[in-house]
């Protein structure tokens, strides 16, 4: 496995897509999209590819959630032309898009 990781938010689920493999299989692909709060270049889109892992995709992680994902750079080639993508292996959160700083010496209680 790679040891390659990035922190960001969840700010988009793009569509699954779908197909059959040369070998009669049914296949599925999910990307997504985190900002990670660089300056430059801080959105980076990943997929997973496979059923479970776009069901688990969605039922595990929303928008606004702020996740690490490690991931593998694949790049193909079709008609003489290179596509890179940067596939998804595992994806932990960090926090929910629920979460509220609280101010240091402030809370809600009203003691």
């Amino acid at each position: 496995m790679s040891d390659l990781k990035s922190t960001g938010k969840i700010i988009k689920f793009l569509d699954v897509v779908s197909g059959t493999s040369k070998a009669g299989k049914d296949w599925q692909k999910q990307s997504f999209v985190i900002d990670t709060g660089a300056e430059y270049d801080n959105l980076q889109c990943f997929e997973v590819f496979g059923e479970e892992k776009v069901t688990n995709l969605t039922s595990f992680n929303n928008v606004a959630d702020t996740v690490t994902v490690s991931f593998n750079v694949k790049c193909n080639e079709f008609n003489g032309k290179y596509y890179t993508s940067l596939g998804a292996w595992h994806i932990e959160k960090v926090g929910t898009g629920n979460d509220k700083p609280v101010e240091e010496g402030k809370d809600d209680l009203p003691f």
